[in-house]
């Protein structure tokens, strides 16, 4: 008999996937609702570039953000978290769990919006964190992250917080009447084993200094996890 596979003994599906609330040391993860959207339409209007990779906005005010949302929190894929930073109290982005299969048990994480005041603190990324560390919980294979190939921040995340690069669909789709090939990343249950010890070293509080300065950084610590880098960004 040909090989057609390794064999997933007793699989049967991971758990679906719904709305949760997850608090971390730096983060906190709720569902999304419309008593959010004037506050996270502040925090985003501050900088309409955020929108440059997103299949949505910029958006006219806040009444078109309002729109936007309580059309989102109807929907069960994607299903939109916030993200609010514990340090300030004030939830400053938007990110949500799609193209669930627990069939074949997979889930990305995408739609990712962060403020600028949310962008690179701990907050954000131990929300990262917390996504990973529920959907591995639930059952789930396979992690992705997905963005538009010329999104170079973006693809410098995946690759820090341990997905690693499995290529660009090149055509893949028209956004704003525009091409995007799409870079996609993804980590497995298998490879979350090591880069769960990796996080985990990262988010010990003996890790920062009294200034909140990372003292090993989350990308070495990722490293031995990741069976594949973005040569795009060497």
């Amino acid at each position: 008999m040909r090989e057609i596979g390794r064999p997933v003994e007793g699989w049967r599906g991971a758990e679906p996937v719904r709305p949760v609330t997850l608090r971390g040391a730096a983060a906190q993860i709720e569902p999304l609702t419309e008593d959010h959207a004037s506050a996270l339409h502040a925090a985003f209007a501050v900088d309409d570039t955020l929108w440059d990779y997103m299949f949505i906005g910029p958006f006219a005010g806040e009444a078109a953000y309002r729109d936007w949302v309580a059309a989102a929190v109807l929907r069960d894929d994607p299903c939109y978290h916030i993200v609010t930073d514990l340090a300030t109290g004030r939830p400053g982005g938007v990110a949500s769990l799609m193209r669930i299969d627990p069939a074949g048990g997979s889930v990305e994480v995408g739609g990712i919006c962060f403020s600028p005041e949310l962008q690179r603190t701990r907050a954000a990324s131990e929300a990262i964190f917390l996504f990973a560390e529920h959907v591995f919980g639930l059952g789930y294979r396979r992690f992705e992250w997905k963005c538009n190939a010329l999104n170079a921040p973006s693809r410098r995340a995946a690759q820090r917080f341990g997905f690693s690069f499995e290529g660009v669909f090149r055509n893949h789709l028209v956004v704003k009447g525009c091409n995007r090939d799409t870079a996609w990343f993804a980590m497995t249950r298998e490879d979350w084993t090591t880069l769960r010890r990796g996080w985990l070293t990262w988010l010990a509080p003996e890790n920062f200094d009294a200034a909140g300065r990372q003292r090993r950084s989350l990308g070495d610590l990722t490293a031995p996890g990741r069976v594949a880098s973005d040569p795009w960004l060497t």
